[in-house]
């Protein structure tokens, strides 16, 4: 299996190629550089190993949810590229990304990822260790404010991700101290984590066409209006 992945939904812009059970990944932190940089790291990682696209069996990009001029960005180049070579994409979750990662390096059963979506409120989700390569979702992703997000009961797990630095109160505060046993707000998705997901999916015949690989927002609308957010925080 030979599968090229980005991820452009944060500060962060990486790019992985997956050669049969091998993850070789460029990662850089370069906040507002993704449309600069995505390209040539793309070229890069293709060319040291020694590959054209259409030796590759699919694309793969994180789908968010994150920053909106990113995933703009990562949908726009995949789609280029999947149609430029005829290939199937698989469109992965941003937070899955992050505790695969999180599975990874600190090990554990369940992870609590929570993205910063600013206007007071935060991306989330749970997800569950399954094996070495995959973590299942058990409470689907969404966006909500901190107070409202929600945890099965008896269950424990590692806090992951920017949404804990900025609302690391009231989150506590919802899921409960004896619920969080470890809190990583530095962590950030990466194409290795992207790519190893996708394989699974691709397996599981998930894959798209390349008109199909859309990003996911999460919002019905990206921009909001003032009197729009405050008819929002309203009706909280």
């Amino acid at each position: 299996m030979k599968l090229l992945a980005i991820e452009t939904s944060s500060e962060a812009c990486s790019v992985a190629l997956y050669l049969n059970g091998e993850v070789i990944e460029d990662y850089r932190l370069a906040p507002r550089q993704h449309g600069k940089l995505i390209l040539q790291m793309v070229e890069s990682v293709m060319a040291a190993s020694n590959l054209k696209l259409a030796d590759l069996d699919a694309l793969a990009f994180g789908r968010g949810p994150g920053s909106f001029t990113g995933l703009r960005i990562a949908a726009g180049v995949i789609q280029g590229l999947a149609f430029g070579a005829e290939l199937p994409v698989l469109p992965i979750s941003a937070l899955a990304a992050i505790s695969l990662q999180a599975q990874d390096e600190f090990g554990g059963d369940y992870f609590f990822p929570a993205f910063d979506a600013r206007l007071d409120e935060v991306y989330w989700g749970v997800y569950q260790s399954s094996d070495s390569a995959f973590v299942i979702p058990i409470v689907a992703e969404q966006v909500c404010s901190a107070e409202a997000v929600t945890v099965p009961e008896g269950i424990s797990g590692i806090a992951i991700g920017s949404g804990w630095a900025s609302h690391q109160e009231l989150l506590l505060k919802r899921v409960g101290n004896k619920q969080v046993t470890q809190t990583v707000v530095d962590y950030l998705p990466r194409a290795g984590a992207i790519a190893r997901l996708a394989v699974i999916d691709f397996e599981k015949g998930r894959a798209v066409s390349a008109e199909q690989a859309q990003p996911i927002y999460l919002r019905d609308k990206v921009a909001k209006t003032k009197i729009e957010q405050q008819a929002d925080r309203e009706q909280r």
